[in-house]
């Protein structure tokens, strides 16, 4: 699905009103009796026993919230709507819901942090509404501010919160929460949801997000350019490749893992394991002589072999024979396990330079390129897949200081001809041409060493079946979230280890083929 920013989301509103003729209080009334059909539902009672405090500010987002209170009103809700910010602000909608609402006997009323009636009645509240700001909020919110002063009510009320279009505080293009943030049950997005609601602290405050259609046309909505997508089902299902019914273990690739250490065992181990459940042909696991028998005894479906070592960990005396088995295998996995030896580092620079085939970065591959971006640089004519948690993304020169993963993880695949795949709540897949998907699947069962090694598997397992590099990188991020959401159900968040997501893998597969 489509993810927008403000000045998208600006310019259509502004091309189906100046352009199309749709008339602006058409557009708010649809938004305002959306919003309080969410409230209505999260009531606990009949609306007739249920209070909804209705908290808005001067723009055409307090409009919404101002239609919505009327709305309540009808339903038999006991509303007050509490207006923070000043009346002579109210934009020439928002005066027109206010003269609606006061027709029906209820008075918008000006918000005051000190009336503790005011504060009794939204801490005490069945619902309440969040109206304050709308997408084009940019600035930080004061801490000393009323609009602070509302927004810590609302978070404290007994009453679930519902936002119209987006959750006041979050950065509609990144997010970021600015200063404060309301923490939503449910938003009420219109038209299309906003990069904001899909990725950092932003899906979290925004709770449940609904998509609602409130009469921007359809061809506007469709024409829309979006670089910032999220990764839905039947993107994985065009992803996954079809599986010939004369195919035979070679006709479904081949795949080379290569990482391992002393201390670091169990990554290799189950990258390989991702892989072949991903439906990889045949998986090689090349791994330092020191640990060779322990990735024997573990492997049933990957077959493990011995590499020259030192203290432990691959030398890089390992390269020849390397060498002469990457001529026979379509992808490289390359890192779970590698550790920080500097012979294992250069071994892996110097597997990253010759491959000819996809290559799959994770882990300690990916360190090793710190201080060495040349050499991921001079693969733009051959696929290479990063698969870096935050810390690594910072170590190879990604920039997360001003808060944006969507930017920073586009700019960065487009400055190295890869595509990037930054772990974490949100996982975002960037390409070289600089678009990004957001992956809205996954689970905290996933936050545990291990997992990563995994999704890397499972990544070069559709690669050497024929997906291409996007789809391999963002179907498989799909499918490993969903995978952990699967094994939580079965044990918990607490309990799911890495090789309880490998094993749910099946019925994330089924889902998709079903």
């Amino acid at each position: 699905m489509k993810l927008t920013t403000s000045a998208q989301m600006r310019e259509l509103d502004r091309i189906a009103i100046e352009e199309r003729g749709i008339p602006s209080i058409d557009l708010m009334e649809r938004a305002a009796a959306a919003v309080a059909a969410a409230a209505l539902e999260l009531l606990p009672d009949r609306p007739g026993r249920c209070t909804a405090a209705v908290l808005c500010g001067a723009g055409n987002n307090g409009g919404d919230g101002i239609g919505a209170a009327r709305y309540l009103f009808l339903k038999g809700v006991r509303v007050r709507a509490l207006l923070v910010g000043a009346y002579e602000k109210l934009t020439p909608d928002a005066l027109e819901e206010t003269r609606r609402l006061s027709e029906c006997g209820v008075e918008l009323e000006p918000f005051d942090p000190e009336n503790a009636g005011q504060r009794a009645f939204v801490l005490g509240a069945d619902v309440c509404v969040d109206a304050l700001f709308g997408v084009g909020l940019s600035r930080p919110i004061a801490p000393d501010s009323p609009f602070a002063a509302a927004i810590g009510w609302m978070n404290r009320s007994r009453g679930a919160v519902v936002a119209a279009d987006i959750a006041s505080g979050v950065e509609t293009d990144t997010g970021r929460i600015l200063g404060t943030a309301v923490r939503a049950d449910r938003t009420v997005t219109f038209t299309l949801p906003k990069v904001g609601q899909a990725v950092g602290d932003g899906a979290l405050y925004s709770g449940k997000v609904d998509v609602i259609d409130i009469g921007i046309p359809a061809d506007l909505v469709r024409s829309l350019v979006c670089p910032t997508q999220t990764v839905e089902r039947d993107f994985v299902q065009a992803a996954l490749p079809c599986r010939r019914a004369d195919g035979h273990k070679g006709t479904f690739g081949k795949v080379l893992v290569v990482g391992g250490s002393v201390g670091f065992t169990g990554a290799p181990y189950l990258t390989a394991s991702a892989a072949v459940r991903g439906g990889a042909g045949l998986v090689y696991l090349g791994v330092p002589k020191a640990i060779w028998a322990m990735e024997a005894v573990k492997c049933t479906g990957a077959m493990p072999f011995p590499l020259a070592d030192k203290h432990g960990a691959l030398s890089r005396k390992a390269l020849e024979d390397l060498e002469k088995r990457l001529k026979d295998c379509d992808v490289l996995a390359l890192g779970p396990g590698l550790s920080r030896e500097e012979q294992a580092a250069e071994l892996a620079r110097d597997l990253l330079a010759q491959a000819r085939c996809p290559v799959v970065l994770d882990a300690d591959g990916i360190n090793a390129l710190a201080g060495h971006m040349d050499v991921l640089d001079a693969r733009r004519d051959h696929v290479t897949i990063l698969t870096p948690h935050d810390g690594e993304f910072a170590r190879i020169g990604g920039d997360l200081s001003h808060g944006d993963r969507v930017r920073s993880a586009r700019e960065f695949a487009a400055a190295h001809g890869c595509v990037l795949v930054l772990k974490g709540h949100r996982t975002v897949i960037a390409t070289p041409e600089g678009n990004a998907l957001v992956n809205t699947t996954g689970t905290s069962a996933l936050a545990k060493g291990g997992s990563g090694d995994v999704l890397t598997g499972l990544i070069a397992a559709l690669l050497a079946q024929g997906a291409t590099a996007v789809q391999a990188a963002a179907g498989a991020v799909w499918l490993h979230g969903r995978s952990g959401e699967i094994a939580e159900g079965r044990l918990t968040a607490y309990c799911t280890a890495p090789e309880d997501v490998v094993s749910a893998l099946p019925e994330a597969f089924r889902e998709i083929l079903g």
